[in-house]
C-alpha cells in the first residue's frame, strides 16, 4: 500500500469528502495490485493476445503487449483492449543481445510473473532467457517435440500426420525444446491443407495458452524434472 497526497480545489470538495482533507490537502489511499503480472510478445495478427485478454484469467494482470514489428495488427488489438503496449523494433541494433538489453531496460519497471511469446518472431538468446529464468513459456503450433521451427502445420501435412495441435512450453537454450507445459491435439482429415489446418490449430491455442497461464499464475506446477512438468492433480 502507498499514500499519495494532492492539492485539492473547490471543485472537488463532494468526491474528496468521501476520502477526507486534511487542510488544503487531499489524502487518496491507493491499493497496491497483488495480481499476476503477464506480458504477452508478439509481432503479428495478435489473436492469441486477444485470445487471453479476453478470458479474463483470475487474478491475473495482463500487464503489458511487447511488439517488434511496426504496424503489426496487435497494436491495434492491445489499443482496443486498453492494453498498454510497447514497439521496439530489433532493426538498427548491431547484435542480438544489444537489442534485448534495451527490451529489459524496457520492461523491468512492469515487475513481471511471466512473460508468454505468443506469435513472436524472434529467437531469444541465453543471455535473455537467462534473466527471467522460468518466466518465458512459448506456444508452438505442433505436438512438439515434432515439427519444430517455422510452418509447423505444413509440416505435419507433408509428413502424412493423422495428428497435429499445439505446445506450451517453457523457454530454454534451444529452439522449441523447453520441457511442456499443456498440448491441444486436432485431428488432421484428408481434404484439409495448410490454411484449414492452421484455423483449427488456432482454435486450440485459444484454450490452452489461456489455461497454461493459469495455472502457473495459480501454482499447480508442482516441479520441473528434466524435461518433464508436474502439475497438480486438481487443475
Amino acid at each position: 500500500m502507498c499514500i499519495r497526497d494532492s492539492k485539492s480545489s473547490e471543485a472537488d470538495d463532494t468526491e474528496t469528502r468521501s476520502f477526507g482533507k486534511v487542510g488544503s490537502r487531499l489524502i487518496i489511499v491507493l491499493v497496491m495490485s497483488d495480481k499476476f503480472k503477464v506480458a504477452i510478445f508478439s509481432s503479428g495478427s495478435g489473436s492469441n493476445f486477444e485470445a487471453i485478454v479476453k478470458a479474463q484469467i483470475p487474478n491475473v494482470e495482463i500487464s503489458l503487449l511487447f511488439c517488434n514489428v511496426e504496424k503489426a495488427k496487435v497494436l491495434e488489438r492491445a489499443k482496443n483492449l486498453s492494453v498498454q503496449s510497447i514497439l521496439l523494433s530489433h532493426k538498427g541494433f548491431e547484435s542480438r543481445k544489444d537489442f534485448e538489453k534495451e527490451v529489459i531496460n524496457h520492461i523491468s519497471q512492469f515487475n513481471l510473473d511471466l512473460i508468454v511469446l505468443a506469435g513472436f518472431k524472434r529467437i531469444l538468446s541465453p543471455f535473455f532467457i537467462q534473466h527471467f529464468e522460468k518466466k518465458v513459456i512459448n506456444l508452438h503450433p505442433s505436438l512438439l517435440p515434432a515439427f519444430t521451427g517455422l510452418n509447423a502445420p505444413k509440416q505435419a501435412l507433408e509428413y502424412g500426420a493423422r495428428y497435429a495441435g499445439c505446445t506450451v512450453h517453457y523457454v530454454d537454450d534451444g529452439v522449441d525444446s523447453g520441457p511442456i507445459i499443456l498440448q491441444g491435439v486436432v485431428d488432421v482429415v484428408q481434404n484439409d491443407d495448410e490454411e484449414s489446418l492452421l484455423e483449427k490449430i488456432h482454435q486450440k491455442e485459444h484454450e490452452i495458452l489461456p489455461k497454461a497461464i493459469q495455472l502457473i499464475a495459480e501454482g499447480k506446477i508442482n516441479r520441473i524434472e528434466g524435461r518433464r512438468v508436474f502439475i497438480d492433480n486438481d487443475f
